[in-house]
């Protein structure tokens, strides 16, 4: 047993470093669920630490030594710098300490019914379709998304079921500590470089997701390094999902009708259902196949499937519309890696809307460095470009990368260091009929709030 699994069977008192952190939210939801009683502190309001105050778990703002008294696990995100004070307090106090994955792990093995979603994108999406295809049609699954569904206004919920939901992030190897059942894996690209050093390497470490699958993996039959990543896995259930018709699933007769997917649904070579998406991107035919594929594994019926999809209308920070006023439509996406900011910009720019306005917050130094090119590339897809500086997170900007290098490669794009100048540049040039998307992993839906705030006075 691992020693996390016997701890939480002996303690009820948890702390949380960062606990309004996305991945670290649901977590604390599910143990609150479960008994224990929390408390958790972070460094800036969100609209998650809203919600975890609003259960009734204690979060203070500001992290301090002093906030871990009487805690009898301590677990925290890989966010934090090594310097965090309550960080080096937990470890000096003897407090058993784990990092957020750890957790995750220890949770996912109390099912015996775990869908793991990983890929290096679209995860949040299809963990949402998932959910919400799980709740809809009676399978009570408990899910952990890094993302919040509305169906659910979470993202964790606790089902009374040995279903479980799982988004499995790769970021530094932290999909490995979990326990998954199914496995389902999107697409495998080039992302955490500062970590991974090469594709190589990522494709490994998705190989050795891919044998930790207890039952099943269902698979992006055209992605040839998700192929490559299930090369010898041959004990276990093999779905593959795909546009191609050599495919257990795919897709067929696909339309897009401004910028939304109408397509048929094949299994086995045989036509199962016809689909009608609410999310944008010709992307989300394969996500929302993906879905539709672990669904029937699960035992829910095809047309039962298709008809939740169909209600599907995005996970937040997902092409999330914010509002549509005074002749503007205001939207956010969480889209951070080239390949993302591809389809989505590609999605804005097929809708009717007079321009499209890309708001963008680069993330980490470490990625901005090294997809530059790919960056200067996809931010020339809409009409106009604004940027922020540079959000380095968990990174120390050692190399002295800025935006403006970036800028430099996009021809007309302008970029600015605060949300007020982003905010006061895109409302003063705005006209009527445009479209202004806030795209970035960091908090750039705060820009989007600012201009929405600014108009409704």
């Amino acid at each position: 047993m691992y020693e996390i699994d016997k701890l939480l069977k002996e303690i009820k008192r948890v702390h949380f470093i960062g606990i309004g952190g996305s991945g670290m939210c649901p977590l604390a939801e599910i143990l609150f669920n479960e008994g224990y009683e929390l408390s958790g502190s972070d460094n800036n309001e969100t609209d998650t630490l809203a919600r975890i105050r609003n259960m009734g778990i204690p979060v203070v703002l500001g992290q301090k030594a002093e906030n871990i008294e009487g805690a009898e696990l301590i677990v925290y995100t890989a966010a934090i710098l090594p310097d965090n004070p309550e960080l080096l307090a937990a470890k000096a106090s003897g407090i058993p300490t784990y990092e957020r994955a750890d957790l995750l792990g220890a949770i996912t093995r109390m099912y015996s019914d775990c869908y793991c979603v990983c890929g290096t994108h679209g995860k949040t999406t299809v963990s949402s379709m998932l959910t919400q295809i799980m709740v809809q049609c009676g399978k009570d699954p408990s899910a952990v998304i890094g993302g919040k569904l509305p169906l659910i206004q979470s993202n964790g919920r606790v089902g009374k079921t040995e279903n479980m939901v799982c988004e499995a992030c790769e970021f530094k190897d932290h999909f490995l500590q979990l326990a998954p059942d199914v496995a389902i894996i999107l697409n495998v690209d080039a992302d955490h470089l500062e970590y991974f050093k090469n594709i190589e390497n990522i494709i490994k470490s998705f190989h050795k997701f891919s044998t930790m699958a207890t039952k099943a993996l269902i698979v992006n039959g055209d992605d040839a390094n998700t192929l490559k990543s299930i090369e010898g896995v041959d004990d276990k259930d093999v779905i593959s999902f795909g546009i191609d018709k050599k495919n257990d699933f795919y897709a067929d007769n696909i339309e897009m009708v401004h910028a939304f997917a109408h397509f048929d649904v094949y299994k086995k070579g045989e036509k199962v259902g016809s689909v009608k998406l609410k999310v944008p991107g010709y992307h989300n035919v394969y996500n929302a196949l993906a879905a539709i594929a672990a669904a029937d594994y699960n035992g829910i019926g095809i047309s039962e499937a298709i008809a939740s999809l169909e209600q599907f209308g995005g996970a937040c920070r997902r092409f999330e519309v914010l509002a549509r006023t005074h002749g503007l439509t205001i939207a956010d996406d969480y889209a951070h890696h080239p390949a993302e900011l591809k389809v989505t910009l590609e999605a804005a720019m097929q809708m009717d809307y007079n321009r499209v306005w890309a708001v963008f917050q680069p993330f980490t130094y470490s990625r901005t460095k090294e997809l530059m090119d790919d960056f200067a590339k996809v931010l020339q897809i809409p009409d106009k470009c604004v940027m922020t500086e540079i959000m380095g997170s968990r990174e120390v900007n050692t190399e002295g990368v800025y935006t403006s290098q970036l800028a430099e490669k996009i021809p007309g794009s302008v970029w600015f260091n605060t949300f007020d100048e982003v905010a006061d540049y895109v409302l003063e040039n705005a006209e009527e009929g445009d479209l202004i998307i806030t795209l970035g992993c960091g908090d750039i839906y705060k820009a989007a709030k600012i201009m929405i705030n600014r108009l409704d006075k």
